[in-house]
């Protein structure tokens, strides 16, 4: 099993309890860079894993796949962490690695856990705040929203659709006790004040 854990944005202290735990508990932990290795080392060792910076996508897929890999050999035997810097599921290396390793390795499992927010961090330290909806992009075209405190979700899903949208997943309570998640075919008609819908084209 290999499990995506978010750093988050390079202070200390911002690791969140769990993000320790996993990497006392891991058989093996690999990370993309110093930072993260620097990050990591009060708790463990981690391997270096080299993702080159450049544009050349051949060069980059065969990073990739050398890393996938290594980590398959590792992730084979028992739970492996990659440890990274911001979020393992926005624009990131993990997010890459784990699509390939798939193609690759399909019988090992991959999963996430989140850090702290490179989008809240940036908010705190910069002392910004938001009461209205707002766009989070690399530059590329808008693909998905992520729509917070739905208590109509089904009026929301037909709006969405209707806006192009065709995969919806609502989730309600997050990492809290009760937590319920929806598949498309199974939105109900009201959810919790806790409630998170994200639509993809």
């Amino acid at each position: 099993m290999l499990v995506g854990l978010g750093l988050g944005p390079g202070d200390p202290e911002l690791l969140t309890l769990r993000a320790v735990r996993l990497l006392k508990e891991a058989d093996a932990v690999f990370v993309p860079g110093e930072m993260a290795r620097r990050l990591v080392a009060p708790y463990r060792t981690a391997e270096v894993l080299e993702f080159p910076m450049t544009a050349d996508e051949t060069l980059i897929r065969c990073s990739i796949e050398a890393n996938a890999d290594r980590i398959a050999t590792a992730a084979r035997e028992g739970m492996v962490v990659f440890a990274l810097l911001g979020d393992p599921n926005f624009f990131s290396t993990f997010s890459r690695l784990a699509e390939v390793l798939q193609e690759r390795h399909p019988q090992i499992s991959c999963t996430t856990e989140p850090g702290v927010s490179a989008i809240t961090a940036c908010c705190a330290a910069a002392g910004i705040a938001f009461s209205g909806g707002f766009i989070v992009t690399d530059g590329s075209p808008v693909t998905a929203q992520v729509l917070l405190k739905v208590r109509r979700p089904r009026e929301a899903v037909a709006r969405l659709r209707a806006e192009g949208y065709r995969s919806f997943v609502l989730l309600e309570r997050i990492f809290m006790d009760e937590m319920r998640i929806h598949a498309e075919d199974a939105i109900p008609d009201e959810s919790d004040y806790f409630s998170i819908l994200v639509a993809r084209r």
